[in-house]
């Protein structure tokens, strides 16, 4: 059988214009190219750092390189032996060095390890991230004594302590953290030397403006460890309110009775049914009341995941790891409608959030207390609110119990499930067991928490403030108004 030929319609016209993106494009003059390391990647001079780099080294005064103010030094790659905890110094990687409460997971020996002393960082030494997230910094205090720290965190010395202040805010502001990506290199994880932080141009500051600097830059670490110690007797009293827990677990396995297994939502994990995590157990039974932590809450959930659309005009957005993480305010801003009930993802002061993924030797079931800080901030879906309810128990006694290292954490985090990706349900968390131990040392151990968390949030707001105020002194200084 023959088909005849049919009338179709001509094929579209080849696009004139790329649909998905334009070139960006700019031209240098061939002297930059030669400064410097000579790079030759497009994108080091097409960053915005690069041309903010550019604009405060225009004029032939006013500005210092950062190496001429500023000795910026980095250990050798650390080689070493990793040892058990008992036996070892604690070691902090670069991301761990940023936790709220850094909990070292490697342990090594000191012996073995080249250049040791050098390893350790005093209180209030600037430490910048080189790798990955290039450009983060933090000052080191009480969590950071006695541990070593890793090698991929630059350290700055000031060479006039006066200005300690001013180059601590200096590396905060959001300017300098453009400059810094733009100097980096590297394909897949990005890299920052020495060399590219000592190279950045700073403004020249008075003696009056370097001092008002250092004033809250001090302030700031002395509520950052007062905030650590505070937190540390909180759990050290709730610790001795529960006394010695009395743990049969051995390294061979355990048994589990079938009659457990059937119980609730019948959990076949053998984590969910560790030995450690049930001893603690009969020992809250034994020390006091014990009660579901639904019983004392108003609520406890978690919002639904929704589309993320970020841009500079959005309103401020917290992941659960900054959350968690000190300086994690890096400005992001997600964009949504009114009619989005976004205000749903807000929180208010005095409530628990609680990170609900991730890994369970890690971020999986941190949890905080909310400050005024947090309100009016778009919260992550990936993190459960926890209200307290009035008159039951304080949040800053809940938190504790949630949260201790050895008395809480351990049977929390045992309902975690999943591989790749473990999480908590609101509905497991809201089965955890609160044991009860009096109105006095309840609020004894509340007192301890809640200032912790106060402490915490002045320092984060003088953080922010400084990090503003160094980027208005930039911005004044490039175009060419005094800067005090």
């Amino acid at each position: 059988m023959v088909s005849r030929a049919r009338l179709t319609a001509p094929p579209p016209e080849p696009r004139q214009v790329w649909p998905w993106h334009s070139v960006t494009s700019a031209s240098i003059s061939v002297r930059q190219l030669t400064l410097g390391d000579r790079r030759m990647e497009a994108e080091t001079y097409l960053s915005r750092g690069h041309s903010l780099r550019e604009a405060i080294k225009s004029p032939s005064k006013g500005w210092k390189h950062f190496g001429d103010v500023a000795d910026v030094t980095q250990p050798n790659r650390l080689k070493s032996i990793l040892v058990a905890p008992g036996h070892g110094t604690p070691f902090l990687a670069a991301t761990q060095v940023f936790d709220v409460r850094p909990v070292p997971r490697k342990f090594l020996a000191l012996g073995k390890v080249e250049g040791a002393e050098g390893r350790f960082v005093k209180d209030g030494t600037i430490l910048v991230t080189r790798s990955g997230s290039v450009g983060r910094a933090i000052l080191a205090y009480a969590p950071h004594r006695g541990a070593v720290i890793s090698d991929d965190l630059l350290r700055v010395h000031p060479k006039d302590p006066g200005h300690h202040g001013w180059l601590y805010a200096f590396l905060q502001a959001p300017q300098v953290r453009d400059m810094m990506t733009g100097a980096h290199y590297g394909h897949i994880i990005k890299h920052l030397e020495t060399s590219h932080l000592a190279a950045l141009p700073i403004p020249t500051v008075s003696k009056a403006t370097a001092e008002s600097f250092l004033s809250r830059t001090t302030r700031i670490l002395s509520l950052r460890n007062e905030a650590y110690t505070l937190a540390a007797k909180a759990d050290a009293r709730f610790a001795s309110a529960i006394g010695p827990i009395e743990s049969d677990a051995t390294e061979n396995g355990f048994t589990v009775h079938a009659a457990n297994i059937a119980k609730g939502r019948r959990r076949l994990e053998a984590s969910f049914y560790v030995p450690e995590a049930e001893a603690i157990v009969r020992r809250f039974e034994k020390v006091g009341k014990v009660d579901r932590l639904e019983s004392v809450t108003q609520r406890i959930w978690w919002m639904p995941r929704f589309k993320r659309f970020y841009g500079p005009k959005g309103m401020p957005y917290l992941s659960a790891d900054a959350l968690f993480t000190l300086n994690g305010w890096e400005g992001k801003r997600i964009l949504v409608s009114p009619s989005d009930n976004h205000r749903d993802y807000f929180v208010q002061s005095g409530w628990i959030v609680m990170a609900c993924s991730g890994q369970v030797y890690g971020l999986n079931g941190e949890a905080t207390l909310t400050t005024p800080l947090h309100e009016n901030v778009f919260f992550s879906h990936d993190i459960i609110r926890i209200v307290p309810r009035t008159g039951k128990v304080r949040a800053g006694y809940l938190l504790v119990t949630l949260t201790h290292r050895t008395l809480g954490r351990p049977v929390l985090i045992r309902a975690a499930y999943g591989t790749s990706i473990p999480h908590l349900d609101p509905g497991d968390v809201a089965d955890f067991p609160v044991v009860r131990l009096g109105s006095a040392i309840e609020s004894e151990i509340a007192d301890l928490a809640e200032a912790a968390a106060d402490k915490r949030s002045e320092a984060d707001a003088l953080e922010r403030e400084i990090a503003r105020d160094a980027g208005g002194i930039i911005d004044s200084y490039i175009r060419g108004m005094p800067v005090g």
